[in-house]
């Protein structure tokens, strides 16, 4: 039996696990979608649960992979900020229930924002005030200074 390099273990790993987000983020969009228009259409709440709780699993799913790829500074690079602000809206919607069409329709902008939006803003780490590359070894700890960037996310294309 032929064994696998280290590379070609990462590449693999990686692969296996881009296939899961994919299938975890249309899961995601899909429970995510059911909610909106149910929403929309005024479905009665309790028909829309099984599409609440997909897309409660499929969400957990996602920021797993996320934080087990990237580590929990993943929480503070622009992308993570992003589903966190997300999370914040989301959990006003019991609170402000005649307004969750708006808070959703919000969410869904805040998430196309998010995803499209350059990968100096995605990829900037609020704890380190630089830049992250991707496959670049994280350490909360590090400073501007002891990283020796000083790249703020208006600088970088």
């Amino acid at each position: 039996m032929q064994q696998l390099t280290d590379a070609a273990k990462i590449t693999w790993g990686y692969s296996r696990k881009r296939g899961l987000s994919l299938l975890l983020r249309t899961i995601h969009l899909v429970g995510f979608g059911i909610l909106l228009g149910g929403h929309t259409f005024a479905i009665d709440a309790d028909r829309l649960l099984p599409a609440l709780y997909l897309t409660i699993a499929s969400g957990i799913g996602l920021m797993t992979l996320e934080i087990s790829t990237i580590g929990p500074h993943w929480l503070f690079m622009g992308k993570g900020a992003t589903v966190l602000l997300k999370l914040l809206i989301l959990l006003a919607v019991p609170y402000t229930w005649d307004y969750r069409l708006p808070l959703l329709l919000l969410v869904v902008a805040i998430a196309s924002v998010g995803s499209h939006m350059p990968g100096r803003y995605r990829h900037y780490s609020i704890l380190q005030g630089r830049i992250v590359q991707i496959g670049e070894a994280l350490s909360v700890t590090s400073s501007r200074e002891s990283a020796g960037h000083t790249t703020s996310p208006s600088l970088v294309e």
